[in-house]
């Protein structure tokens, strides 16, 4: 789910990834950096080996386009499911940790782990708790208010991603691309309206304000997971990278639901709960947040959360029409969606 991140960027080093971000340009049409990029022997210290700084794939928009349709299914299958937030986010975590963990051992590419130093495996450490806290909070969320509201009030991070990038990182967006956050977060909030206006039953009444405050939540420790995990991304490929955060995250997870006491045996139907939860890992979490993942490593961060920022309109299609859910959409979410997308068109115009 979230979200997911997303989530770690891909500057070469903390010190030189402002001035590299500043070259970038961002084009869905070309998805090539502005200027020319760096020869296969010119390497900078912290990149992957073998990469070369500063190119950009041009399968980058269609694996944010699977991603963003990954997540879009999140909200909707949380909604379906009956068991506990912590159990949800335990299986979901523990189904996909088994499949990385078969990619790991079978390239081999854990052995990357052992080039990471101390303040590597703090940030890992970090980053792999805050995505826990998301996961626990967000998953709350859609318990007490709409599956509209919760998605769109936990993509509220780009916000946050764009401060802290340009308080801590020196990374400030351009004024095209804050423009389009605002945008897009304007019509994130009359998505939320109209949802909750046209109905007020599909948002539990009187805990809609508490499930709100636990999207919140969840968008402010995605966004820490975000700007944490940059560190150890920019070290690491892609599957090594989520193996140790994703593992950082089970535990972490787990560790709370013992505690709590949360039951986490899928009930009352076992065949359908973990139906459910293989759906998660395998939509949400593999293809969502690991293409979230992949695709920070050549884009700057604030770019891939704006682009994240569309999962409300999936997920809002998504509970409408679903057996079980039935939420339809009023005209003003309708109009909130379009709102959003003219903000991500805007902010992924390229800097002149």
């Amino acid at each position: 789910m979230l979200k997911a991140g997303a989530f770690d960027e891909t500057c070469h080093t903390v010190e030189n990834s402002a001035a590299i971000d500043r070259e970038r340009v961002w084009r869905l049409d070309t998805a090539m950096p502005e200027h020319a990029p760096l020869s296969p022997d010119r390497t900078i210290p912290g990149s992957v080996p073998g990469s070369v700084p500063g190119s950009v794939p041009r399968t980058v928009p269609l694996v944010l386009l699977v991603a963003v349709l990954g997540i879009s299914g999140s909200g909707p299958l949380v909604r379906l499911s009956h068991a506990e937030p912590l159990a949800i986010a335990l299986w979901r975590l523990t189904l996909s940790m088994s499949v990385i963990a078969v990619i790991l051992l079978a390239g081999g590419s854990w052995r990357q782990w052992k080039s990471l130093n101390r303040g590597d495996l703090i940030a890992a450490g970090v980053a792999g708790v805050l995505l826990a806290l998301h996961f626990w909070s967000w998953i709350a969320s859609i318990g007490y208010t709409s599956v509209a509201a919760s998605v769109v009030l936990v993509n509220v991070h780009p916000v946050i991603v764009a401060a802290g990038s340009a308080l801590f990182l020196g990374e400030r967006p351009s004024r095209a691309q804050a423009a389009g956050i605002a945008v897009s977060l304007a019509g994130a909030g009359l998505l939320a309206w109209g949802d909750i206006t046209a109905a007020p039953s599909a948002a539990h009444g009187g805990n809609a304000l508490i499930g709100d405050v636990l999207a919140v939540i969840g968008a402010i420790t995605i966004a820490g997971y975000l700007l944490t995990g940059r560190r150890v991304r920019q070290k690491l490929d892609l599957w090594p990278y989520v193996g140790l955060v994703y593992g950082v995250c089970l535990f972490t997870v787990y560790v709370i639901a013992m505690a709590r006491g949360t039951v986490i045996a899928p009930q009352p139907q076992p065949q359908r709960e973990m139906l459910i939860f293989t759906c998660m890992a395998l939509g949400p979490m593999l293809l969502g947040h690991t293409g979230f993942n992949w695709a920070l490593r050549y884009v700057p961060a604030y770019v891939v959360s704006l682009v994240a920022i569309a999962e409300p309109i999936g997920a809002t299609a998504l509970a409408a029409f679903l057996p079980g859910i039935g939420e339809r959409p009023s005209v003003m979410t309708l109009v909130g969606g379009g709102v959003v997308l003219a903000g991500i068109v805007l902010a992924s115009r390229p800097r002149r």
